[in-house]
This record gives C-alpha cells, sequence and structure tokens, in this order.
C-alpha cells in the first residue's frame, strides 16, 4: 500500500506499531524532532503501560500504514523515557504573540513522510489534549524565533491564523454570530422598509390633503359663482 505524502503527528501517533512476524510495539507516544530547522526525524512507541523502556523508530523504517496500524522494517532502538523527555521538541510549547503575551500552544504538525520537513503547525488555545478542540494554522513563516517551550510569532492573536478545525463551541459561536448578523440585517431591510412605506403613506396624505383643499376651495368658488350669478338681474 502506497504511503501518504503528508500526514499529521496526531495520525502518525495513533497508529499501533507493528513489525516482522506481527511484533507488537505498542502505539506512538511522542516525536523525534529537530526544531530548528523544523523536521521530524522519528517517534517512539510505548509497547505497554507497565513498561519503563521505548522503542525509538526513524521515519526511513516505515514500509506501509493499513487502517489503524503502521507497519515497520528493521528493529527499534531502546531507550527509556527520562532520556527521550530531554529531546527537543515544539509540541505543546506556549505560543508567544509579538507583544509577548502567551495566545495558545503548539498542538499538533503536517509533515512529509519522505523527508520528515514539517509544512505548518497547528495551535490550540487552550490545553491540546481535550477532544475537539479549535486548531490554527501556524506557518513557518509566522514564527520569529523558538527556544525550550515557547515558540514565538508575528501575529497578535489566533483570529489572525488559519482556523483548520473548529470545535463544537466555535462553531456554535460563529453560527449564532451569523444568525445575529442576519437578524441586524433583518431588522435594517425591515427598518429601511419601513421608513420607505412611511414616506409614501406621508405623500399619499399630502396629496390627498392638497386634493380636499383643492376640491374645497373649487366647490367655495363655485358656490360663491352660483350665488353671485342668482342676485345679478342681468344673468
Amino acid at each position: 500500500m502506497k504511503l501518504p505524502k503528508e500526514i499529521l503527528l496526531s495520525e502518525l501517533l495513533n497508529y499501533n506499531v507493528k513489525g516482522n512476524m506481527a511484533l507488537n510495539y505498542g502505539n506512538g507516544e511522542n516525536v523525534w524532532m529537530h526544531p530548528p530547522v523544523h523536521r521530524i526525524l522519528g517517534w517512539f512507541s510505548r509497547p505497554s503501560n507497565f513498561n519503563l523502556k521505548r522503542n525509538v523508530w526513524r521515519l526511513n523504517q516505515i514500509s506501509q500504514i493499513i487502517d489503524n496500524e503502521i507497519y515497520v522494517k528493521g528493529d527499534p532502538a531502546i531507550s527509556d523515557l527520562a532520556t527521550l523527555n530531554r529531546f527537543p521538541t515544539l509540541i505543546e510549547a506556549n505560543l508567544i504573540n509579538k507583544d509577548g503575551s502567551k495566545i495558545g500552544l503548539i498542538a499538533d504538525f503536517l509533515f512529509e513522510i519522505k523527508t520528515g520537513k514539517i509544512k505548518y503547525y497547528l495551535a490550540s488555545r487552550s490545553n491540546p489534549k481535550i477532544p475537539g478542540s479549535s486548531r490554527w494554522k501556524l506557518n513557518i513563516e509566522n514564527i520569529t524565533d523558538q527556544q525550550p517551550g515557547l515558540v514565538f510569532c508575528n501575529c497578535d492573536s489566533l483570529d489572525d491564523l488559519s482556523l483548520m478545525k473548529s470545535s463544537l463551541k466555535n462553531e456554535f459561536f460563529q453560527k449564532g454570530k451569523k444568525i445575529i448578523d442576519k437578524f441586524d440585517d433583518m431588522k435594517n431591510i425591515a427598518s429601511s422598509r419601513l421608513e420607505d412605506w412611511l414616506e409614501e403613506d406621508e405623500d399619499i396624505n399630502q396629496n390627498l390633503d392638497f386634493n380636499q383643499k383643492t376640491f374645497y376651495n373649487e366647490e367655495i368658488s363655485s358656490r360663491s359663482f352660483r350665488d353671485n350669478s342668482e342676485d345679478d338681474p342681468w344673468i
């Protein structure tokens, strides 16, 4: 089966790692990366909940991905969690805006399986482990500096970035805002039509008053003419 060209780190870690002769190496646990050049080198998996050892894999050991399993060739490097925790990573690093304020966390990234090159990062507003939370796209060009646990960007807030995945709360907020905007538009249209109707009604009333006054004046003139005619002996 052909490997995908690009994959999210979260997807890679979600796969169960299988080796030759159906050996089970457990699910992925975390990434092995080189942050200065935004490149992933590999990842490590945990054989079982009670095992303190970790299996470290290089990207070029991936042979195929089938359903929820990722098949690898060769043997893993064996390490422990204490050693691996010293590896530099940007995952769960605080995202700092240009004013020096925290605006989110680095939650995920998309990378090329063949080269390990990271295409872009995904940021979350709060704890990235919360299921269904929103994700914003952070391009490499948006990053101005990075330190252990910190990523600095040239934007003011997450709203300056493209929303890639919206949470239910955010969707509800966006839909609510659209409904309010539509209601405001309908209210403005109704107000405009009401104003037009009142103006038309005022014009009609003015024309009606004018016609009534004209008719009244004509009636008075007519009556005055008839009265004068009756009194005039020469007519």
